[in-house]
């Protein structure tokens, strides 16, 4: 039934646009036909939720047949065309006062007000007698003749009597939308709110455009839009389709609408006094009061959209304040942002809401999750549990955002605080259990291998009054022992900074120097360069040294160190024979590996007879 009620008002329309084409403005012709199209569609795809459905295929029925098909006819010489189309309004309008009263489930409000309807209908009835079958509707129809006159109906009485019941129905059925939503909850609530509003939207336009009717054609433009709205309103009202959105639609409306009318004003103001002043015809006028109403468009913007949410959004309005008082209490030190999930929990009534920095969870049937961001940067998600409205949801979060970010650099410095305490403590024990086993290789190896010298030293003395060829392998034996004594403390000793790098590089290098069998001249700031760097020079300066006297048979050597560019630069310089290289086994190669693994370098100049000059770089910070 649906499809074929939709159908014939589609057809009438598309007839009703081919035989008006041309003979009235487009856009009239195309409006009407749009608009029962609209509502047409609207009941087609409603009437299986609701009756109101019904109702939207039925009137869109007559008004494709008897307002826009009739009119069509009349273009064409049938009078009674447009007869039908100037009486159809009446019951087009009873129409919208059954919607009124049944819309969004087809149910009544009460009993009482079913009083409504019959006095609606009878309106209607009393109207239609009073004005289609008597003079006033002349003025309407060509000639200025009505077809269907009939003399001695007391016409006038009747319109009197029938049209303060029809719009007393009319208004009483918008009074009971207004209740059905003041008494509403839930998504009840936000269905009446698409149709209320779109109803108000009505209210303010019909009027005007009857108000306008003979004045001007674009009147009909403002009766054919609201008229539009609300069959789409009714529509996504009981489809349940993004329901929430009514709330921000609302107040943006109201609160443009408003700013409009205040920044108008301003405009007037500011241009009737100073053209009192300069003249109506001063350009400065017009630009001092363009200028006025720029300037008050932002702060006025806010406190209307405060106010105007206050009223019509005022769940947005409490919740988004009550977290924006959290934060005056955070900046003030009153509060720490870890109450940021109570706050949250309290604005949106869902004790189960959780807020995840880090470990969020995985997909959870029944959960929603919102992304908190904060300057297009992830801060973190909030889960919830219960049927929160969106755009509040949105909109708290988002002001919470400051406070979520404080708790995640709070999360992150904390995090980082107990790595720095772990590392220390994995330090600590690292240390104890190094100077344990040196302890324990020192007393199993080495000490024991000492103790078997001195006694077989001992035996030595002994042997030198009795046996002297005995004597002589008892030496040999310890010497080997005494060798395999140093290198085994050698191999504990190694990787362990030096003691004399405790007091810093230039004393090190100072006590290095003295102990050598050459002059040596030292150039070592006093200042520190960080342990790893001062142990790597030592040692670059220990095994120059060594190589000079050693190897090269220098009589003068020159140990220096500076800072350059971050980077801590140790020279050892000989008068040697030159010709050293980077041997395999060698003592340089060792250097080499320890200043790599600090990311430095080792160069080395040594042309045969011209000396030996070391030089490393190795990174010590600015």
């Amino acid at each position: 039934m649906r499809v074929v009620l939709f159908g014939l008002a589609v057809a009438a329309e598309v007839a009703a646009v081919v035989l008006s084409w041309g003979r009235e403005p487009v856009y009239d012709t195309l409006m009407y036909a749009v608009s029962t199209t609209v509502m047409a569609g609207a009941g087609a795809v409603i009437v299986r939720r609701s009756p109101v459905g019904w109702l939207f295929l039925w009137f869109a029925l007559l008004n494709a047949v008897g307002a826009d098909l009739c009119q069509a006819l009349g273009f064409h010489g049938w009078v009674l065309g447009f007869w039908a189309t100037y009486t159809q309004w009446i019951p087009s309008g009873f129409g919208w006062t059954l919607t009124f009263l049944l819309f969004p489930d087809g149910r009544l409000l009460g009993r009482g007000w079913r009083a409504v309807a019959w006095l609606g209908g009878l309106g209607t009835v009393l109207t239609i007698a009073g004005w289609s079958f008597g003079p006033s509707i002349a003025q309407s129809l060509p000639g200025g003749h009505n077809p269907l006159l009939v003399p001695g109906l007391p016409a006038e009485a009747l319109f009197t009597a029938g049209m303060p019941l029809y719009i007393g129905a009319l208004v009483a059925s918008a009074v009971s939308l207004l209740v059905r939503l003041r008494r509403s909850r839930g998504v009840l609530r936000q269905q009446l709110k698409w149709f209320v509003f779109a109803a108000v939207l009505a209210a303010v336009m019909l009027p005007l455009s009857f108000a306008l009717w003979y004045v001007t054609p674009l009147a009909g433009l403002l009766a054919a839009v609201p008229l539009m709205a609300l069959p789409v309103a009714a529509s996504v009202a009981i489809l349940r389709y993004r329901l929430y959105d009514i709330d921000v639609l609302i107040s943006r409306t109201v609160s443009y609408t408003a700013l409009t009318v205040l920044l108008a004003a301003a405009y007037a103001v500011t241009a009737v006094v100073l053209g009192t002043v300069l003249g109506r015809g001063s350009a400065w006028v017009t630009a001092a009061a363009t200028l006025v109403a720029a300037l008050a468009f932002r702060p006025l913007r806010a406190r209307l959209q405060d106010v105007v949410d206050r009223q019509f959004n005022r769940a947005r309005y409490d919740a988004v304040h009550r977290v924006e008082a959290f934060l005056e209490d955070l900046r003030a030190g009153r509060a720490a942002p870890e109450d940021v999930r109570d706050v949250l929990r309290e604005v949106l009534g869902d004790p189960a809401l959780e807020l995840h920095i880090d470990d969020v969870p995985s997909e959870v049937e029944g959960q929603g999750r919102v992304v908190v961001e904060r300057d297009g940067q992830r801060l973190g998600v909030v889960t919830y549990t219960v049927d929160v409205n969106p755009v509040v949801l949105r909109q708290v979060v988002e002001t919470a955002g400051l406070a979520v970010e404080i708790v995640r650099l709070r999360a992150e410095l904390r995090r980082q605080l107990a790595e720095v305490e772990a590392s220390r403590a994995r330090i600590v024990a690292a240390a104890d259990a190094e100077r344990r086993r040196i302890e324990r290789d020192l007393h199993d190896g080495a000490q024991q291998r000492l103790v078997a010298i001195g006694l077989a030293l001992r035996h030595a003395q002994h042997q030198l009054t009795t046996d002297g060829q005995g004597a002589v392998q008892t030496l040999d034996a310890a010497v080997d022992q005494v060798a395999e004594a140093i290198a085994e403390l050698r191999a504990l000793a190694h990787g362990l900074p030096p003691a004399q790098l405790d007091a810093g590089l230039a004393p090190a290098f100072q006590d290095l120097a003295g102990r050598a069998p050459v002059p040596v001249s030292v150039d070592v700031p006093p200042e520190r360069f960080g342990t790893g760097a001062e142990a790597a020079a030592y040692f670059v300066g220990c095994e120059g040294l060594t190589n000079a006297v050693k190897h090269a048979g220098a009589t003068r050597v020159e140990l220096t160190a500076a800072r350059r560019n971050g980077t801590l630069v140790v020279t050892v310089s000989d008068d040697g024979v030159g010709g050293a290289s980077l041997g395999d086994g060698s003592g340089l190669s060792g250097l080499v590996d320890r200043l790599e693994a600090l990311g430095g370098t080792l160069r080395i100049d040594s042309a045969p007879g011209a000396g030996t000059t070391l030089t490393a770089e190795v990174p010590c910070g600015s």
